[in-house]
C-alpha cells in the first residue's frame, strides 16, 4: 500500500499538537495577567472629579477626621459623600473666592449636588456593609490605602473576591483596636498576629467565607 504522506509529516503533526497546547497555555497566562493588571482593576488610577480634592491636604495636612466628611461611615452600609454644606462650612471663609471651588459655590446656590466619581466601586452583585467593618476594627487605610498621602484619591486594592477573602480568612492579620480605625498613622505592632487574635476574640469576629456573606 502506497504511503500518501511523507514520514516527516508525523513530526510536523506532533509539533503542531504541542505547539497548539503551548499556545493555549500562553494565551491563558496572558489573559490572567491582563485581567489582574492595573488597566483592568483600576488600581493606582486617580478618577477625574468635578474638583481636584486632595486627601493629602485635608487629612494629612489639616488633620481632618474621616468622619467629618464621611458622616455615616460608622452607622451605615455606605460611608457617605460629603454634602456641599459640609464643604462650605470651611470654604465660606477659606479660599472663598478660589476659581477652583466655583463648582462648590454653584452647587450651594442652585441646590444641585456635585457629581463625584466613585473610586472604590464594587459590582452590584456584591453586598458590602461599611459600618460592620468599622465596628470590627478594620481601619480605613486597610481598604482605602494611605489616603492622607494621596493628592488625588486612587484605588489601592483590586476589589477582586480574593482580595476580600484574604481578610475574611485571616482577620487577625488586618484587625486593629477600634479607637485606631480612623488613625492614618497607625502601624501594626511586631506581634500583630497575637494581638490580632486577641481582638478577633474580643470583637467576636467570624471568619465568614460562605457565598451568602457578600452575595445575597
Amino acid at each position: 500500500m502506497a504511503q500518501i504522506f511523507h514520514r516527516s509529516f508525523n513530526t510536523v503533526a506532533k509539533a503542531s499538537i504541542f505547539g497548539a497546547a503551548f499556545l493555549l497555555i500562553g494565551l491563558g497566562w496572558a489573559w490572567t495577567k491582563f485581567v489582574r493588571s492595573d488597566y483592568v482593576t483600576g488600581v493606582g488610577v486617580a478618577r477625574e472629579q468635578p474638583i481636584p480634592f486632595s486627601h493629602q491636604h485635608h487629612v494629612g495636612g489639616l488633620g481632618i477626621d474621616c468622619r467629618y466628611c464621611h458622616t455615616s461611615a460608622e452607622t451605615s452600609p455606605f460611608a457617605g459623600i460629603p454634602s456641599t454644606r459640609i464643604c462650605m462650612n470651611c470654604h465660606n471663609q477659606i479660599w472663598a473666592d478660589s476659581p477652583m471651588l466655583e463648582p462648590v459655590r454653584a452647587s450651594l446656590r442652585t441646590g444641585k449636588p456635585l457629581t463625584w466619581n466613585r473610586v472604590h466601586n464594587l459590582p452590584e452583585f456584591v453586598y458590602f456593609d461599611h459600618s460592620i467593618h468599622v465596628k470590627k476594627g478594620v481601619g480605613c487605610a486597610t481598604c482605602h490605602g494611605q489616603v492622607d498621602q494621596m493628592p488625588l484619591t486612587r484605588q489601592v486594592g483590586s476589589l477582586y473576591m480574593e482580595w476580600c477573602v484574604q481578610c475574611h480568612r485571616q482577620p487577625e492579620r488586618f484587625v486593629r483596636p477600634r479607637d485606631q480605625v480612623f488613625n492614618m498613622e497607625w502601624q501594626p505592632p511586631a506581634d500583630q498576629l497575637q494581638k490580632g487574635l486577641e481582638l478577633v476574640n474580643a470583637y467576636q469576629i467570624q471568619r465568614r467565607t460562605d457565598c451568602s456573606t457578600c452575595h445575597r
